[in-house]
């Protein structure tokens, strides 16, 4: 089993930063790629930005590309998220995913437990 904890979520007037963390935890032999959705209010959960952990390769959705950064720190399994120039429609809760292997090679598509981030105009 893997856990994932978020941190960092919260309150920030449109404009300004938040940065987002993920620590993964468990049954990982192989983290394969870490990533942030969100899901706002009547919409499906949607992918924000993707790292794989090996070659380091990054996705980001159209709507945050220029302003959201992803990163990691293979070593102790964390993603984080720094998020500028937020806008209102930015608000909303934030998921991490991890796509892990056991050491019996068996896949995991884990999920954290989200953080509400909410962007004020």
């Amino acid at each position: 089993q893997v856990q994932l904890v978020e941190s960092g979520g919260g309150l920030v007037q449109a404009g300004g930063s938040l940065t987002l963390s993920c620590v993964a935890s468990g049954n990982i032999f192989i983290l394969n790629a870490m990533a942030w959705y969100r899901q706002t209010a009547g919409k499906q959960r949607e992918l924000v930005a993707l790292i794989t952990t090996n070659s380091g390769g990054t996705k980001y959705s159209d709507s945050v590309k220029g302003r959201f950064t992803i990163s990691r720190d293979n070593a102790k399994n964390i993603v984080t998220l720094q998020m500028t120039s937020l806008k209102p429609e930015d608000t909303g809760v934030y998921y991490c995913n991890a796509d892990s292997l056991d050491r019996d090679l068996r896949r995991s598509d884990s999920w954290g437990q989200g953080t509400q981030v909410t962007v004020s105009s």
